[in-house]
C-alpha cells in the first residue's frame, strides 16, 4: 500500500477485523518512520488503552479497566486492506487483540436480548 492519505481520517479510530472476521480492537495510533523533511512511512499500527489514554485520557482510563492496561503494535505490512474497517493478516489472539471483549463475554451473555 503507497501513495499519500489523510491518516487521521483513513486510519484512527477505525475498527480492526482479524483474518476471522472478529472486532478485536481500533487503531488508537500510527507509528511513523522518516527522516526530518522527507517522506513518512508507516511502520505499524497502535492499539490498546496505553495507547488510547494518550490522544483520550478518560476513554483510555475506561478502556483499561475492561481490556487491561496493554499496547499492541501490528506492523503495518499485515494490514491486508484499510477502509470503513482496517483488515489484518492473522487472528486477533495471534497479535494480541480482543482481550477486552473476552474478558467482557461472560457478562454480555447476561444480557437479555443481546442477540438483536
Amino acid at each position: 500500500m503507497s501513495g499519500a492519505f489523510n491518516i487521521g481520517l483513513a486510519l484512527l479510530d477505525r475498527q480492526l477485523l482479524d483474518s476471522e472476521g472478529r472486532r478485536c480492537g481500533k487503531v488508537d495510533d500510527v507509528a511513523l518512520e522518516g527522516a526530518p523533511g522527507g517522506p513518512l512511512e508507516i511502520v505499524a499500527i497502535l492499539s490498546g488503552s496505553a495507547v488510547l489514554r494518550r490522544r483520550a485520557p478518560i476513554a483510555g482510563r475506561l478502556a483499561s479497566l475492561f481490556g487491561g492496561d496493554g499496547r499492541v503494535r501490528v506492523p503495518w505490512d499485515e494490514v491486508v486492506e484499510f477502509g470503513a474497517h482496517v483488515k489484518l493478516r492473522k487472528t486477533a489472539s495471534e497479535y494480541g487483540l480482543g482481550r477486552g471483549d473476552d474478558r467482557l463475554k461472560t457478562f454480555i451473555a447476561k444480557i437479555p436480548g443481546k442477540d438483536r
